[in-house]
This record gives C-alpha cells, sequence and structure tokens, in this order.
C-alpha cells in the first residue's frame, strides 16, 4: 500500500482535532487560513475524513464560532455571578476570568474580532455578545448597590479597559497585572479590596 493510499483509507482523525486545527489556524493567521486542504496537511490526514465530522467550511466556521462564545463570554457571564461576599471580591472573580486563558480566550477574542472585519454576520454576532457581556457586568454591579447608570459606566470602563489589552495585544507579567488589581479594583468599584481578599486573589495564581 503506498503512502497516500494509507492517507486516504486511514485513521480519520477526531472532530475535536480538526476543530482544534482550525482554531490554532485561525488565532495563528486568521479566517483565511481556516481551510480543509491546509488543515489536513497539517493533521497528515485526507481532505475526505474532513467530510466526516463536519459537513462542509461553514459548519466549521460556525463551530469556531460556538468555541468562541464558550471560550469567552459564557465564563465571563458565569464569573459575574460568582459567589462573593463583598462587591471588591466580586470584581475581583471577573478579573480572574479575564486572567485565565482557560476561562477567557484572549487570542481567540482577538482573532474573533478580526474575523467579524470581513463577516458582517461575525460582526453581528461580536456585537451581541458585546451587549451580554456588557450587560452581565452592570448587572452584577447593581446587585451591589451601584444605581443603573453608574453601573453602565462602571460596566463598560471594565470592559473596554480588557478589550484594549486585548486589541493592543498587550505584553504584561503576570506579576505586572497582578499588582495593578487593588488599583482597578477601586477604580472599577469605588472600593478598595481588603487585604485578605488580595491575598486570597493571589492565591489563585500560585502567587
Amino acid at each position: 500500500m503506498g503512502r497516500a493510499e494509507k492517507t486516504e483509507t486511514g485513521w480519520r482523525g477526531s472532530r475535536e482535532g480538526w476543530l482544534e486545527a482550525a482554531y490554532g489556524a485561525l488565532v495563528s493567521e486568521g479566517v483565511d487560513s481556516v481551510k480543509i486542504m491546509p488543515l489536513a496537511e497539517r493533521l497528515k490526514l485526507s481532505r475526505t475524513s474532513f467530510y466526516w465530522f463536519f459537513k462542509d467550511r461553514e459548519a466549521l466556521l460556525s463551530a469556531l464560532a460556538q468555541m468562541w462564545e464558550a471560550r469567552t463570554t459564557t465564563p465571563l457571564v458565569a464569573a459575574t455571578t460568582d459567589y462573593a461576599e463583598t462587591r471588591t471580591e466580586a470584581m475581583l472573580n471577573v478579573i480572574a476570568c479575564f486572567l485565565r486563558p482557560e476561562t477567557f480566550d484572549a487570542k481567540l477574542e482577538f482573532a474573533m474580532r478580526g474575523w467579524g472585519l470581513k463577516d458582517p454576520a461575525i460582526l453581528s454576532r461580536i456585537a451581541e455578545a458585546d451587549t451580554r457581556r456588557l450587560a452581565a457586568l452592570a448587572d452584577m454591579l447593581e446587585r451591589w448597590g451601584h444605581d443603573p447608570l453608574d453601573a453602565d459606566v462602571r460596566a463598560r470602563t471594565i470592559y473596554l479597559v480588557q478589550i484594549g489589552y486585548i486589541a493592543m495585544q498587550s505584553d504584561e507579567t503576570l506579576e505586572t497585572r497582578l499588582t495593578r488589581i487593588p488599583n482597578y479594583v477601586e477604580i472599577y468599584t469605588g472600593h478598595p479590596p481588603a487585604p485578605r481578599e488580595i491575598a486570597r486573589f493571589r492565591a489563585r495564581f500560585g502567587q
């Protein structure tokens, strides 16, 4: 059996494997690089094996958009309702979400916003996510006693700072970010976090 024949009839990979390969292409080179043949070559699989898991390229792109929501919006909204004893601790929950790639995938967020510049449907989906995220942040602040206008402005301050970090691809060490956290919390909530809250927050990151 020749090498080409082995590739054509052998292991087809998995849906997750194809999706992760597409993710890698998207975050490193943009949506135009998410194409079936280059992905097959990267995975050392046949082109036809792709169709065991996805109807077509559009189905793969749809799965990537769903992945983005699962790796960004869903955990962020959840973080706004995590248990907290104070408003400053609630804010630290949100900041912790932003700082962890497993709860807010900044690389994927950046790539999606680049994709949105080329695709009106994706741009609309991003706008919907922005609205949902801002609403979740504002709702959290209102639960802690901020009036609606104040909560809205503070939510925008929190969110636009984070998106700014992503858009600028800011490269800071974790320690630099952690050192600034107490000041961010005070700006975002109007209250400084207690030393014990910062100690617990740092412990989440092994500091």
